[in-house]
């Protein structure tokens, strides 16, 4: 992913996260580029109003198109275009893997009650839904899917083997983590932890993922299962 366009209601929204931390680094070192663009500034109405009434009735308003069509337009590397929207597809992490391929993205801010259909017929490529619950607004999904993506970037993450063995990789959560020292006011470190031997750990880890994956999710056991059965 060479650039990430964020097109949104509210700009001001991504200036912290997207000066500090890993993510400001890396945006400093030129590895992604970001735009934010405003779409208010795409709007011709003497408000800069976005959203209008629904055709057919209902409550709530619908981002309008016009303003929408504009700021794509105008996106000189606009690549796949993203649409955050609660009735998108769930944004898994083989979904993330498969995203984390492209070139350029575009994500749309949804809000309100959704975005005029012609603008998603038009351009919208994915429609992604970051869990089944409702936001007030669409840029805290649009962070999330940014910092899934540009952490398979080259040289975002310090150690890349870290992305191999995370939670929801084969299907399973992670395994229990412990650090120093290895008693803290009556609380031990499981011995296998300190044993040296890299094999029984390795099969410590694997019951613990195992373990807490049925107990905590038990949809993902479901699909360990099948994939394992599989590979038979």
């Amino acid at each position: 992913m060479r650039s990430l366009n964020i097109l949104t209601l509210f700009p001001e929204f991504f200036t912290g996260p997207f000066t500090t931390g890993l993510m400001g680094k890396f945006i400093e070192k030129g590895s992604v580029r970001f735009n934010i663009v405003d779409i208010r500034t795409y709007s011709e109405d003497n408000f800069n109003r976005c959203d209008d009434y629904p055709y057919g009735g209902g409550s709530g308003m619908v981002l309008k198109p016009e303003p929408l069509f504009r700021a794509l337009d105008a996106l000189e590397n606009r690549g796949t275009v993203m649409l955050t929207s609660p009735s998108g597809v769930p944004l898994t992490q083989q979904r993330v893997k498969e995203f984390s391929d492209l070139e350029d993205i575009t994500i749309i801010c949804g809000h309100y009650e959704g975005v005029d259909q012609r603008v998603v017929d038009t351009y919208v490529d994915h429609e992604v839904s970051i869990g089944d619950y409702v936001l007030s607004g669409g840029e805290f999904a649009a962070l999330i899917i940014t910092d899934t993506l540009v952490r398979y970037l080259p040289g975002f993450m310090s150690n890349p083997e870290s992305l191999v063995e995370e939670t929801f990789e084969e299907s399973l959560l992670e395994y229990p983590h412990y650090t120093r020292p290895d008693e803290y006011r009556g609380l031990q470190v499981p011995p296998v932890l300190l044993s040296g031997n890299h094999a029984k750990i390795a099969e410590w880890r694997l019951q613990n993922r195992l373990e807490k994956t049925r107990r905590v999710r038990p949809d993902l056991y479901n699909r360990y299962q099948i994939i394992k059965e599989k590979q038979r």
